[in-house]
C-alpha cells in the first residue's frame, strides 16, 4: 500500500507471504492536476518543516533558539505535558489539510505509478473477494451492513507503536485492508461475478471499511459518503452501538491499566493516546493464551477475558481442507509468533525483551538501545508485559483449539515442515474439537490422546 506523495509502501500482509498487487492512496473527488496540487502543498510543508527542525537541532543555532524563542513554545509545551495535544502530527497525514483527509482512500483501478501497475483487474478482484469470503466461511445470510474491521493503535513518542497495530498487516494498521476488501465487494462486475461462483451478495448489501483504534476503542467506518442514501438510518444506529460498545470495553480494559473503573474513563484513556511520557498507552496482546478456529457458536455466549484469537471456521464448507490448511499455515502461526514474543519477553526480558523503556534511545530506523550502548534490543520492553508490581502477561505457550478431524490436521501437519516442528516441538498445544468440546489432544509424531 503506497500513501499519498511516496513512491515505495509497506506490505500489508504477514511476513510468511509476499503482496501480490500494489494499491496506492489517492483524493478522491478531485482531478489528476488538483490531486498534484495538494501532493505539491503537502511536500512543501513537510520540507519547510523538515528545515525548521533542522535549525532547531543544529550544533549553533539551538543554543541562540532557545535563548530568543524558548518561551514562546510555553502553551504547546503545557498543552502536550497536560495530554491535550499531540507532540507531533500524525505521520501518515501531516501536511495535508482538514478538508482533505476525509477524501483519502484506496484507488484499486489498474493504472501505472512509477513504472509499477498498481490495482488490480476483474478477474483478480473476484478470484480476492471469493477467497476471503470462503476463508471465514461467509457465503450466505448476508446483512445489509457489514463491517470489515481491521485494527491499529494511537500512540505518541512510542518506538514500539508497530507493536501495537495489525502483525498480520506487517505491522501497519489495517485499515488498507479493511477498506480495500470492502471497494471490491461493492463493486457490482466483482459481485456478478461471485454470483456466477455460488456466491449471491443481496443488492442492498454495503460493506464497510473500519478500523478499531485498541488504545481508546473508538471504531472509525471509512467512505460513509459512498454508501447508498437506503442505509444513512442503519449506519446512525450502528455507530450509537460501537460508542456504547468502546465505552464498556474502556471501563473493562481500564482495571489493568490502574484506572478507578469509577472516575472518569474515557477522559483518561484518551489522555493516554497523547501522552508523550506513556510508557503503556495499552496493553497490547498481553494475556494471549489460546487460538480457537471453530464455528463462532461455539464461543459465543462464553467470557474469554480477551486471551483468545478466535477464527471462524466451519468444516462442513471445507470439504477439501484447503481452508484449514490455510488457517494453520497463516494465522495459527502469526498467533503463535505473538504468544512466543511475549513468552520470551516474561521469562527473560534481558535476553529476549528489550529492558527498561524509560532508558532507550533510538537508534537510526533500525531499533533501540537501553541507555547509550550495548547491542540492539529485541523483543517487548519490560513496561510491556508488567504494571510495576505483577506480571500481567502469564508466560504459557499458545494453546490451539481446531473444531476438524484429527486425519485432516495431521496431513497439514506431515505437509509443512514449519507447522510440524511448532506441534511436536511443543511450541503449540494442539486440540481438536468435536461438537464444541474438546475432544483430542496432539502428543507428537502425528499420534493423539483422548481428553
Amino acid at each position: 500500500y503506497i500513501p499519498l506523495g511516496h513512491l515505495h509502501g509497506g506490505a500489508q500482509c504477514p511476513v510468511l507471504l509476499r503482496p501480490s498487487v500494489v494499491v496506492r492512496e489517492c483524493v478522491r473527488g478531485v482531478s489528476e492536476e488538483q490531486e498534484e496540487n495538494i501532493l505539491w502543498l503537502r511536500l512543501l510543508r513537510r520540507r519547510v518543516a523538515k528545515a525548521w527542525k533542522s535549525f532547531q537541532t543544529a550544533a549553533v543555532a539551538s543554543f541562540t533558539f532557545v535563548e530568543t524563542a524558548g518561551l514562546l513554545f510555553a502553551g504547546k509545551i503545557i498543552s502536550d505535558s497536560l495530554r491535550l495535544t499531540r507532540p507531533v502530527h500524525d505521520p501518515n497525514t501531516d501536511g495535508m489539510d482538514e478538508a482533505v483527509l476525509p477524501r483519502l482512500g484506496p484507488q484499486i483501478d489498474p493504472g501505472l505509478l512509477a513504472d509499477r501497475i498498481v490495482g488490480f483487474a476483474l478477474t483478480e478482484r473476484a478470484d480476492m473477494a471469493e477467497a476471503v469470503l470462503r476463508r471465514i466461511t461467509f457465503t450466505s445470510c448476508f446483512a445489509r451492513c457489514v463491517l470489515m474491521t481491521g485494527h491499529g493503535s494511537t500512540t505518541v513518542n512510542n518506538p514500539y507503536a508497530s507493536s501495537l497495530d495489525c502483525a498480520a498487516c506487517g505491522g501497519y494498521t489495517g485499515e488498507a485492508n479493511a477498506r480495500v476488501a470492502a471497494m471490491v465487494l461493492n463493486d457490482a462486475e466483482v459481485r456478478a461475478e461471485l454470483r456466477k461462483r455460488g456466491i449471491d451478495i443481496p443488492d442492498d448489501t454495503w460493506f464497510f471499511g473500519c478500523l478499531h483504534d485498541t488504545t481508546t476503542d473508538l471504531v472509525t467506518i471509512y467512505d460513509l459518503d459512498q454508501a447508498p442514501e437506503t442505509h444513512r438510518e442503519e449506519i446512525a444506529r450502528i455507530q450509537g452501538m460501537l460508542l456504547a460498545a468502546g465505552a464498556r470495553t474502556r471501563r473493562e480494559r481500564a482495571v489493568k491499566l490502574g484506572i478507578d473503573p469509577n472516575s472518569d474513563v474515557d477522559r483518561q484513556i484518551f489522555a493516554r493516546s497523547r501522552d508523550w511520557s506513556q510508557v503503556r498507552p495499552e496493553w497490547g496482546n498481553a494475556g494471549n493464551a489460546a487460538f480457537i478456529a471453530a464455528p463462532r457458536q461455539r464461543t459465543r455466549d462464553v467470557d474469554l477475558g480477551g486471551r483468545v484469537f478466535l477464527h471462524t471456521y466451519d468444516l462442513q464448507e471445507d470439504p477439501g481442507f484447503e481452508t484449514l490448511e490455510l488457517v494453520m499455515t497463516a494465522p495459527m502461526v502469526v498467533a503463535t509468533w505473538l504468544n512466543l514474543q511475549y513468552f520470551g519477553s516474561t521469562v527473560n526480558n534481558r535476553v529476549f525483551g528489550s529492558g527498561n523503556k524509560v532508558l532507550h534511545n533510538v537508534a537510526g530506523i533500525l531499533g533501540v538501545l537501553e541507555g547509550n550502548g550495548g547491542d540492539l534490543q529485541v523483543g517487548l520492553p519490560w513496561q510491556s508485559v508488567h504494571d510495576g508490581n505483577r506480571f500481567i502477561h502469564e508466560p504459557l505457550r499458545l494453546n490451539v483449539l481446531i473444531e476438524a478431524p484429527t486425519e485432516a490436521m495431521n496431513a497439514v501437519i506431515a505437509k509443512h515442515e514449519a507447522v510440524r516442528q511448532l506441534v511436536d516441538n511443543r511450541w503449540i498445544h494442539l486440540f481438536a474439537m468435536q461438537d464444541g468440546r474438546i475432544a483430542q489432544r496432539y502428543r507428537g509424531n502425528g499420534t493423539w490422546e483422548s481428553v
